[in-house]
């Protein structure tokens, strides 16, 4: 008989600064006003689309963010300068993603009553990573003083639940008893603060989740892993460009076109009806249907996808309680999303209780995890 596998610890760690819908725009507004003075004659040509302005209203609208955690706040909200300003760290320093992926590792053991003797491989699996390598995963790996193995995954939004699978599957296969997933999304230095549309959206934690056989958990709140399941479907709606190919192709590394951008209208009306049908399928093949499911942790991109993804799946809004919203604190933290909302509200559902932990994004992709309480 295959061996129960299970969710035993999570962790969230954010960094101490916010910035708020209101600093934002207020930086955001100053620099577009700069923008089209400067360019007002190209402006009137044609050449040149003025930057309009944004408010704090329009950005919760939109989204529901309120506010987000920044790594680094110095630079970010600078008119002159319009990014995050994170000296270059020593090749003999820790990395800054190693740093942040080290504080929510740590959560995620503590809650697990796991040391670095009982893991036996380290994924960090998130949007970026900071250096092709050596893998951050094996900086982390050194840093805990875990014997195994550790590689990197990028999966865009969906790393967290696809690394989840990665560590699933390993432990199915023999290879690995116990699991580290980490997801440290570092992922302000690749959003565009002169653009309206999507300057709001992101923000910046890490999470962590650890993974293992039923029979050697022993932390309080444990989840059993009934299956996972994954799906990619090309798109080109949602970008993030910078590559080390810039160099060859001789253009501007730091373009506009190389950060983050996004036809937000095009992924919500193809994304929100595919992860609705990927989780009504995936619930199926264990005999149950939405209204069985007691907690949805969704990915955290945008309340309205959340909203409609509820309502097409359960004939109705659900509520706070059964669809925990984060964003409104955290803003889109690229695949960590779904992994906090079941880390700030797991702790309350009983024994026998379904939840389903799903992310989706830029690829198209979408992964899942049909959970049920210990």
């Amino acid at each position: 008989m295959a061996q129960q596998i299970v969710v035993s610890g999570v962790g969230v760690w954010n960094p101490e600064f916010t910035i708020t819908n209101e600093e934002l725009v207020a930086s955001y507004n100053a620099y577009a006003d700069a923008f089209n003075k400067e360019h007002q004659a190209d402006i009137d040509a044609g050449d040149v689309a003025a930057k309009p302005h944004s408010s704090a209203e329009f950005i919760e609208k939109a989204s529901g963010i309120k506010q987000r955690y920044i790594y680094c706040k110095d630079g970010a909200l600078d008119v002159q300068r319009m990014r995050p300003s994170i000296p270059e760290r020593a090749e003999t320093e820790l990395s800054d993603q190693a740093e942040i992926a080290l504080h929510a590792a740590k959560k995620a053991l503590a809650e697990a009553n796991k040391q670095a003797s009982d893991v036996d491989a380290v994924i960090v699996s998130c949007a970026y990573t900071q250096r092709s390598y050596p893998a951050i995963a094996i900086e982390v790996q050194k840093q805990l003083g875990i014997e195994g193995f550790g590689f990197d995954m990028l999966v865009a939004c969906s790393a967290a639940t696809f690394g989840m699978h990665r560590a699933y599957e390993m432990i199915a296969a023999g290879n690995a008893k116990c699991v580290l997933v980490i997801n440290p999304e570092l992922v302000s230095p690749q959003i565009n603060y002169t653009d309206r549309d999507s300057h709001f959206i992101f923000g910046d934690v890490a999470t962590a989740t650890v993974l293992e056989t039923a029979e050697t958990a022993t932390a309080e709140h444990v989840y059993n892993v009934l299956s996972t399941q994954a799906l990619t479907k090309y798109s080109n709606n949602i970008r993030s460009n910078f590559s080390y190919m810039s160099r060859a192709n001789d253009v501007d590394p730091y373009g506009p076109d190389k950060l983050f951008h996004q036809a937000g209208r095009k992924v919500f009306k193809e994304v929100c009806p595919l992860a609705a049908d990927h989780i009504e399928q995936h619930l199926a093949r264990h005999s149950l249907t939405p209204a069985d499911v007691t907690r949805w942790w969704l990915h955290q991109a945008n309340i309205n996808m959340n909203t409609l993804i509820c309502k097409r799946l359960l004939g109705r809004e659900a509520s706070a309680q059964e669809a925990p919203i984060v964003l409104d604190e955290y803003a889109n933290t690229a695949s960590a999303g779904s992994v906090i909302a079941f880390g700030l509200n797991h702790k309350d559902l009983h024994q026998g209780d379904y939840g389903v932990l799903c992310s989706f994004g830029a690829g198209y992709s979408i992964g899942s995890l049909v959970l049920q309480k210990r």
